[in-house]
């Protein structure tokens, strides 16, 4: 288990203690996990720090992008203790890296359930959908960097919250975009991730809404630790398609362009969040250039504001938004906007679970100084960003192709 520190003037006994501190409420937790039950049963006193749960994926399938949104969220945390934290109260955070396992995820859940967490940041679509109905029994607000379009309604999933564009809106937002460019209906080819979080936006959605407007859709599954990808393109070309959209993350993706580009494939494409950003341009490097992508979350620059806080603090420690790029503004903004759930909570004089989950609720219209789509959840929404840009490859650098666009139709 790990802990966000204080700040960076924390002195090395302080950070002793720390992981002194860090290894007695592991073993606490791993005492008390074996007893079953949700979260601590402890009145909020509105004195000491406030506690957050946190998992993230490090070493796993996907670390080439849950590495650097993982820093993005803690860096919050240490920015706001430094600054005063809430109302005066430090931010706890108890974290650690689940290597993209389900039964870890699940097991992290519980040892943090039971330190007294009262909000949880999450990972991945496979452990957040495993986890919803305790997340709810237990009344845990959840935010995930899984975008799985069913964890936003509150009817299926009453304490999870979308920090971002579903991943079904997102095809959906791609897939008219598409339309627009074409006298009829092009064939498209969904390549993913061979898991839960790959296979979300067909089956919520995606394929009804692309036969709804003509479009034929076909379903690859990308082999998890697969080094070639050009039988499944040259079979993809083969069929007509003329698109293909990737719901996968940058390194299984990189791989898919440079075969691409090696084959000589006259196919356009498209990137759904998780393979929009820097580490994608880096590692694919000019067989990127012209592909399309889904921006929820805006890399540093474009004179937006909501990134100067983030920027100055990384400008601190010798480095800046520039150089760590999209994925960190993102993990940063993500527990920014729990943040704002606690502060609200705060304000009102209790923070606990039930308190986080109902400030959270009255959030409408929140500016997130141009990175966003303003945010908006309701007791009935708990999808809080709808709209998205499309941006595209140019010269190695993500560039604005559209603004903000919602999709037409709904999951």
């Amino acid at each position: 288990m790990n802990h966000a520190q204080p700040g960076p003037s924390s002195s090395r006994s302080s950070k002793r203690s720390f992981h002194l501190l860090s290894s007695a409420l592991l073993a606490t937790a791993l005492i008390l996990s074996g007893c079953g039950g949700g979260a601590a049963d402890v009145p909020d006193d509105g004195t000491g720090p406030i506690k957050i749960g946190a998992i993230f994926d490090l070493t796993g399938a996907t670390s080439d992008v849950g590495t650097t949104y993982a820093e993005g969220l803690r860096s919050y945390v240490e920015w706001l203790n430094a600054n005063g934290g809430v109302d005066g109260r430090e931010i706890d955070l108890l974290y650690q890296d689940y290597g993209y396992k389900v039964d870890q995820a699940e097991q992290l859940y519980s040892q943090f359930t039971q330190s007294g967490v009262v909000a949880f940041m999450g990972w991945g679509t496979g452990d957040t959908e495993a986890l919803r109905g305790r997340i709810a029994d237990d009344q845990i607000p959840f935010m995930s960097a899984s975008y799985s379009h069913v964890l936003g309604d509150p009817t299926e999933a009453p304490y999870n919250f979308l920090a971002g564009t579903s991943y079904s809106d997102q095809m959906f937002i791609l897939l008219d975009w598409m339309m627009e460019q074409s006298e009829t209906p092009p064939k498209v080819a969904l390549m993913h991730h061979p898991s839960p979080f790959g296979k979300s936006p067909y089956e919520q959605g995606g394929r009804d809404y692309a036969e709804s407007l003509g479009i034929e859709i076909e379903s690859v599954e990308m082999a998890r630790g697969a080094t070639d990808f050009t039988a499944e393109l040259t079979r993809i070309n083969e069929s007509g398609a003329k698109w293909v959209i990737f719901q996968n993350t940058s390194g299984p993706v990189s791989v898919a362009l440079k075969n691409a580009r090696d084959l000589g494939l006259d196919l356009g494409f498209a990137c759904l969040n998780w393979c929009t950003n820097e580490v994608l341009t880096e590692l694919a490097a000019e067989a990127a250039d012209g592909a399309l992508g889904s921006i929820i979350y805006s890399p540093p620059g474009e004179g937006i504001t909501g990134l100067d806080d983030a920027d100055a603090f990384l400008k601190n420690d010798g480095s800046s938004m520039a150089e760590k790029g999209l994925l960190f503004g993102q993990g940063w903004k993500t527990m920014e906007l729990m943040m704002e759930g606690v502060k609200r909570a705060a304000a009102s004089g209790t923070v606990d679970g039930k308190s986080v989950k109902e400030a959270l609720e009255t959030i409408r219209d929140l500016d997130t100084g141009g990175v966003s789509a303003p945010v908006s959840f309701s007791p009935t929404d708990h999808r809080g960003i709808k709209g998205m840009r499309i941006f595209q490859v140019s010269g190695g650098q993500w560039s604005p192709l559209t603004d903000i666009r919602e999709p037409k139709g709904s999951a």
